[in-house]
């Protein structure tokens, strides 16, 4: 049985520094929410919370509309995966997946079952009676991922469970862990600092900065539409042209460098702003009749798309990619290039950076 997962203005101290500010969330039943964001930014914290390790100075927790705040962390039915594994050295791979089995008093053909079916789940089968030390770090992680699941928890919670696995593995994992969440219907919030890992697993993503949740959508919206500079900076690669939005022949335009390109903001706004753009949506071309021009100073192919660092009139680089699928020719470090900026394309931040105007 798996439920929501509720935070009601929740706050948590150490001293004099703000860990986690009045966050407002729920986490819906059976989805997987990620929350991400940069070290000391609150995530650990948060999910700490929910585990019952540390207290929570004000605001409440609830599963569903239970609140857990009092509740012992033992008694809260909760599966956790840690970022070291932490599965006991001294017990067989069986014997790891069985342990919080036995501490519920289960009988020992239910336990054969269940641990049984949960290492099939994990592609673990066949190892039963190894030794931690006789697996790989994909394997150990795997074990972690049985022990947690095989107590039929609640809530899952997984603390940057992939951040010690070489790059492959962690690709292989993060897939494992998406297709497995999906089948057993188990609400879970997995904490990361990976920005792709959280893209390609999550149902929503929590992205935190200062203890504070900065956006909270699905990944292709906090992607597409970041809700301010710094979300847009931490979400993928952008590049940050600072601009001016104009009136020009009663149209609202933005100035980018000597360039206008009518917009359409969600309300008026004429000033400063922070412009943003995505690699991928800077378009080059060799026509005269381009938005922006730039000479490429760096070149980096990388298979399916080439990556290019473009020196532009106002002494900025940015970058930009070309997809293979879609080049004729190679260009080359010193070619000059026009650039195609479409306004269908760009993010707009007022000139602090906190507030998205398109």
């Amino acid at each position: 049985m798996s439920f929501a997962v509720n935070f009601n203005q929740v706050c948590k101290n150490f001293g004099d520094f703000k860990a986690v500010q009045n966050i407002n969330l729920t986490v819906k039943k059976g989805e997987l929410f990620t929350l991400l964001g940069p070290s000391g930014c609150g995530k650990t914290t948060l999910l700490r919370m929910i585990a019952g390790f540390n207290p929570i100075d004000s605001g409440e927790i609830s599963f569903d509309d239970k609140v857990i705040n009092n509740i012992p962390a033992h008694k809260r039915n909760i599966g956790m995966v840690f970022q070291n594994y932490a599965i006991f050295p001294h017990m067989t791979v069986f014997d790891n997946v069985a342990y919080g089995l036995k501490a519920r008093g289960i009988s020992k053909d239910e336990i054969n079952k269940r641990v049984n079916e949960t290492l099939a789940m994990v592609r673990m089968e066949g190892l039963e009676d190894r030794s931690p030390q006789q697996l790989s770090g994909g394997q150990q992680q795997r074990v972690a991922l049985a022990r947690a699941i095989v107590i039929e928890p609640d809530v899952l919670l997984m603390d940057e469970p992939l951040s010690n696995l070489d790059a492959k593995l962690r690709v292989e994992m993060r897939t494992t862990i998406k297709k497995l969440q999906e089948s057993l219907g188990i609400t879970t919030i997995y904490v990361t600092h990976d920005q792709e890992e959280a893209l390609a697993i999550s149902d929503r993503i929590g992205v935190m900065k200062g203890g504070i949740l900065q956006q909270i959508d699905t990944p292709e919206e906090i992607y597409r539409c970041p809700a301010n500079d710094f979300v847009a900076d931490f979400i993928g690669t952008s590049n940050f042209i600072e601009s001016e939005l104009i009136e020009s022949n009663g149209d609202i335009c933005l100035n980018i460098l000597d360039s206008e390109i009518p917009v359409v903001l969600k309300e008026e706004y004429i000033g400063k702003v922070r412009t943003s753009l995505r690699p991928e949506h800077v378009y080059l071309t060799d026509s005269e009749e381009s938005t922006l021009k730039g000479e490429i100073q760096l070149v980096t192919f990388l298979g399916d798309y080439t990556n290019y660092e473009i020196l532009l009139g106002n002494g900025q680089i940015i970058q930009a990619n070309e997809y293979t699928k879609d080049m004729i020719d190679f260009r080359s470090v010193g070619d000059k290039v026009g650039i195609r900026i479409y306004s269908d394309r760009i993010n707009l931040f007022g000139e602090s950076g906190e507030v998205a105007l398109i």
